[in-house]
């Protein structure tokens, strides 16, 4: 296959993919590897044995590495079932394999030492979280001042990552040392941590798929659009999510954003959806209730909220389960109350991954601390930018976001000079994704009128209708956030008139309803409520 498909009239395009390949952008080599993971499975569940078999082969983890253990069929244990069944086999294992040192410090806490496993990735069927101890609250006490020092209720996989330190205590939170992390796990001392991530979805196929569409994306790289909801709820989260998007613009990767208080409306038109980032739903919503919807291969999919993995068995409620189910490869949530500083900080675990890092390693440098709700979902050796340097498998359907990264590598200061090469290819290829790249470009840096001129020649140069009414969209949010809800309103009821039955048209219903909901029922004078 030609590396980009390029016209002859275009040599400009085939020179930034040619000068793509340099080391500023190489991947990070000194990363997590197949013999550092162990697998852990469920004996009484027989597909998290196929599972675990199934990840074995995938990823060559040497057989021995595989442990099964005899854990509840249930999502919610006790404490004491987390001791009795994970935990303490978990400890005598290692013991009786020697992939572990142990020994007393100072405090006489026993931890480990040395440890040859530094990731465990848990497959469906193993417990997800630990309930919370039942207290009698004490009469006329007063609330506790620390609402968080009280808990006891943790995620499965956030305790398993410190299980190695005997008698810690069980309530409050502990210390990730890795948090904030520039360097790999394997250039760090922590052998008491273990990085944890699992496999698990509503059905054993989506677990399936999450395993094999990681292991086929690191062959060709993930190449798309990303799509980030800012959605203005509380400044800290606000500021990882615009750090997502400089982030995305520094390395060439188009990003919709959307900075509105309402999230993404039902069925707005996500096409070629790479990554997404968002917040603050309670359950799944916007344009991931089109039935249609499926993300790119290899998605790395991520909505904030504090229940977002309270379960993962029903592909309708909460997100993380929806998001799996739609296609994602991996994503983060929360199984009880996290507070939101206590949560994966999307901007470090986004910036690991596009240096290469692998996904547990990405995931446990953004959040602060072990013994607490968070669980990261995916392949713990997922390196889904492994080949952001633009090398790996060449395909046609990543040429236009190949030809974006490359051009930002090419002229990273050069701004003009870069988006003449774009526009220039954009015209000669009649390329609707990099004529789009362009408008989000100059939209996002506040240069209106080239963001509409684009987004103009996007509609025309795209071929399906959900991408064309997509520009529209992006034409109608530049007024709407200058507040010329006039415009806005007109610029939606005509695109309703356009766009017809399509189903993607429910996103312009709903910013008509905010804009310009409608009038109250008239109230029926036949029907008198008696005083």
């Amino acid at each position: 296959m030609a590396i980009l498909c390029i016209m002859r009239n275009a040599p400009s395009l085939a020179a930034m993919a040619a000068v793509f390949l340099t080391a500023t952008f190489l991947a990070d080599a000194r990363t997590l590897s197949n013999r550092e993971v162990l697998v852990l499975y469920n004996n009484a569940n027989p597909e998290s044995v196929r599972l675990a078999e199934a990840y074995q082969k995938a990823r060559a983890v040497p057989a021995d590495q595989l442990i099964g253990l005899n854990m509840p069929l249930k999502a919610d244990i006790t404490r004491g079932e987390y001791e009795d069944s994970i935990a303490k086999p978990l400890r005598e294992a290692f013991d009786e394999k020697g992939w572990w040192k142990r020994q007393r410090d100072p405090q006489g806490l026993m931890l480990p030492t040395e440890n040859r496993i530094r990731a465990i990735v848990l497959m469906r069927g193993v417990p997800l979280r630990i309930q919370p101890t039942p207290t009698k609250p004490e009469e006329g006490a007063k609330p506790p001042t620390d609402p968080i020092a009280p808990r006891d209720e943790a995620s499965v996989d956030s305790e398993l990552a410190m299980f190695g330190i005997e008698s810690l205590p069980a309530k409050g939170v502990l210390k990730n040392a890795f948090f904030e992390s520039t360097k790999p796990l394997s250039e760090t001392a922590l052998p008491f941590l273990v990085l944890t991530t699992r496999i698990d979805a509503p059905t054993y196929a989506t677990c399936k798929r999450m395993i094999n569409d990681a292991v086929e994306t690191e062959n060709h790289g993930l190449w798309g659009r990303a799509y980030v909801d800012v959605a203005n709820k509380f400044p800290a989260g606000d500021m990882w999510l615009n750090k997502v998007i400089s982030q995305n613009t520094g390395v060439g990767i188009p990003t919709v954003t959307d900075r509105f208080n309402d999230t993404f409306p039902k069925n707005y038109p996500m096409t070629e959806a790479a990554i997404y980032y968002g917040w603050y739903d309670g359950n799944v919503s916007g344009p991931f209730l089109n039935p249609t919807f499926m993300f790119r291969p290899g998605a790395v999919a991520v909505h904030l909220h504090s229940f977002s993995a309270d379960q993962l068995s029903d592909p309708h409620k909460n997100w993380c389960a929806p998001l799996l189910v739609r296609g994602a490869a991996a994503t983060v949530g929360n199984v009880y109350e996290p507070y939101l500083h206590l949560t994966h900080h999307f901007d470090i675990m986004h910036d690991r991954l596009l240096k290469g890092w692998s996904f547990a390693e990405a995931a446990w440098a953004s959040i602060p601390v072990t013994s607490w709700q968070g669980v990261s979902l995916g392949d713990p050796l997922y390196r889904p930018f492994l080949h952001i340097d633009g090398s790996g498998e060449k395909r046609a359907e990543d040429r236009d976001f190949r030809a974006i990264r490359a051009a930002m590598r090419q002229w990273p200061a050069e701004t003009e000079e870069r988006r003449k090469k774009l526009a220039d290819a954009a015209e000669n290829l009649k390329s609707g994704d990099l004529a789009e790249g362009l408008a989000l470009e100059y939209k996002e840096q506040g240069d209106i009128p080239n963001a509409r001129l684009w987004f103009g020649k996007a509609k025309v140069f795209h071929t399906t209708k959900e991408d064309k009414l997509r520009q529209d969209i992006q034409v109608i949010a530049i007024e709407r956030a200058a507040q010329n809800n006039t415009a806005a309103i007109i610029g939606l009821r005509n695109a309703k008139a356009e766009y017809g039955t399509l189903s993607e048209t429910e996103a312009l219903s709903g910013w008509l309803d905010i804009l310009d909901p409608p009038p109250p029922p008239v109230a029926d004078p036949t029907k008198v409520t008696k005083q």
